[in-house]
């Protein structure tokens, strides 16, 4: 990215993988299952974003997961998660689960209740491999991330960050990704700026619009989003995402446009 300040490409929803299996509808960003497409196979340390819908009484049975960080955010409905760990929980909306599957687990994923539940599953590579499997989880408000950057997942050793399995603050992560989550409301405007360590180094980030209108077959609709800075810009419907690269210090705006709520994802990477 040589000589490049800020640059930014859209991910639109319709070009993403999709699937509708009656019990799961699902879109993935990145390949997975017998989506590929090697140029959308990841980013930096982000390997799968897929937005899914299960319907009630349904899921994904008990299967095994290895050196993936795992993790949940629950949009709408109920998710009730089992593993090897032993652990049992039913997450909710403004609920995050994270897996660091490590050197192995098995695990389930089914809807709660008796309506469909609509999350984002998100996995990332670990810093390091062999690690012991552990399970977080955190609740983040509607109120607290209402016009407001909330930081829910960061990296281990991050300040702020717990390795309590239930906390305040985001939950630890293995992996190089800090993600933080907002709800805008119309014509609000949020700046992210790149953080200046590692200056010299380009920087990553992801947006991701939530697809809270419900399953679009076709073009996108509901909120928009405008992302901007450095002379670029770029709006974004529900269900669609940007890469965004930039140089340390380098600021990104995030605003809505549209007339209702944007639920907005948005992954720093290193």
């Amino acid at each position: 990215m040589p000589g490049k300040l800020l640059e930014i490409i859209p991910r639109p929803s319709t070009e993403r993988g999709n699937a509708d299996h009656g019990w799961l509808k699902t879109f993935h960003t990145f390949s997975f299952a017998s989506y590929y497409d090697p140029n959308h196979d990841g980013f930096g340390a982000l390997r799968v974003l897929n937005e899914d819908r299960v319907r009630p009484g349904t899921g994904f049975g008990t299967h095994p997961h290895r050196e993936f960080e795992i993790f949940s955010y629950v949009v709408s409905g109920e998710l009730e998660h089992r593993d090897s760990m032993g652990n049992v929980e039913v997450l909710k909306r403004g609920d995050l689960q994270l897996t660091s599957a490590g050197t192995g687990i098995r695990h389930s994923e089914k809807t709660y209740g008796s309506k469909p539940v609509h999350f984002l599953q998100i996995w990332a590579l670990p810093s390091r491999a062999g690690l012991a499997p552990t399970y977080f989880t955190r609740h983040f408000s509607d109120k607290d991330k209402t016009n407001n950057w909330v930081r829910i997942v960061a990296p281990v050793g991050a300040e702020g960050v717990s390795e309590t399995r239930e906390a305040e603050g985001p939950a630890p992560v293995n992996s190089p990704v800090t993600l933080w989550a907002a709800i805008l409301t119309p014509g609000t405007k949020l700046p992210h700026t790149f953080p200046v360590e590692g200056a010299g180094k380009g920087r990553k980030a992801y947006v991701h619009v939530v697809q809270t209108g419900g399953y679009n077959e076709g073009p996108a609709t509901g909120a928009t989003v405008r992302l901007s800075g450095e002379g670029k810009e770029v709006e974004l419907r529900e269900g669609d995402g940007a890469y965004v690269m930039g140089l340390p210090g380098r600021e990104v705006q995030v605003q809505n446009v549209g007339e209702g709520n944007a639920e907005v994802l948005f992954f720093d990477i290193e």
